[in-house]
């Protein structure tokens, strides 16, 4: 079962379907994707996702600038500007991740609510990828994340996009969407609504498609998933740009600033 927040607008699964905090703090989650919980394993799946994010970034710069990572994992997008901000904290739940950030020499921290007696204020740009829809209140961490900016900081984070057009597109693509590994689901609206209420107003909003159309035609006929499968590479720039350009991508980004 799905319900809408009347407040905010986002949608939240059904607790009884959720899976609790300890389910993120160890192996399992990791284990429920196929996918190893060592940072090497982590790398391996997400290393190429970072090109994404810091064209999402661009133009702004990291440069000397003070920097958090909220849900780092093994800290794959740390390590792409590790050399370029003056200083990095690495903040992350899951604690088999912690022994290899801070090997790395970052400060660890298992949440952002930990990093505010060091920290509040002090932070120039935040990320948080693919979290907020884990968590039990997406308010409340987007609130600790809000303290722990400077004046004039950001936060950039993403999430899963409802208004992803595979929504209305294949009828099969709702209860793919709506999965156990996440709580809650946002489209802009949604997402702006919650930030206000942590004190954070949205400044920029950027869209990415992941996935080409042959993924689509894929939902729509057969009412399942092909991932990255390959296709016409012209077909699909021209395909995906126009979803991002409608805010109907599979990924939402949002660069966020403190109302105060």
């Amino acid at each position: 079962m799905v319900a809408r927040c009347g407040g905010c607008g986002a949608d939240r699964l059904d607790e009884a379907h959720c899976k609790d905090e300890a389910f993120y703090q160890g192996a399992d989650y990791r284990q429920s994707l196929g996918q190893g919980a060592d940072a090497a394993s982590f790398f391996k799946a997400h290393d190429e996702l970072q090109l994404e994010r810091l064209g999402v970034l661009w133009p702004a710069s990291l440069r000397n600038r003070r920097v958090a990572d909220v849900g780092c994992a093994a800290g794959s997008f740390l390590d792409h500007i590790k050399g370029l901000a003056d200083s990095i904290l690495a903040i992350e739940p899951g604690r088999a991740y912690h022994p290899a950030l801070a090997e790395r020499g970052y400060a660890v921290h298992a949440f952002a609510a930990d990093a505010l007696a060091g920290h509040a204020g002090q932070i120039d740009w935040a990320f948080s990828f693919d979290v907020i829809e884990h968590v039990g209140d997406p308010r409340g961490f987007l609130a600790d994340i809000a303290g722990l900016l400077a004046p004039g900081g950001r936060l950039l984070l993403s999430t899963p996009n409802r208004a992803d057009a595979l929504m209305t597109a294949a009828p099969a693509y709702p209860a793919f969407f709506y999965r156990v590994h996440h709580r809650w689901y946002f489209d802009a609206q949604a997402l702006a609504a919650c930030a206000a209420r942590a004190g954070l107003e949205i400044e920029r909003l950027a869209y990415v498609q992941r996935y080409g159309q042959a993924n689509t035609e894929a939902w729509i006929q057969r009412g399942q998933p092909t991932g990255h499968a390959d296709g016409d590479p012209v077909t699909d720039a021209a395909w995906k740009a126009e979803l991002e350009v409608r805010g109907t991508a599979d990924r939402l980004y949002a660069v966020l600033k403190r109302t105060t």
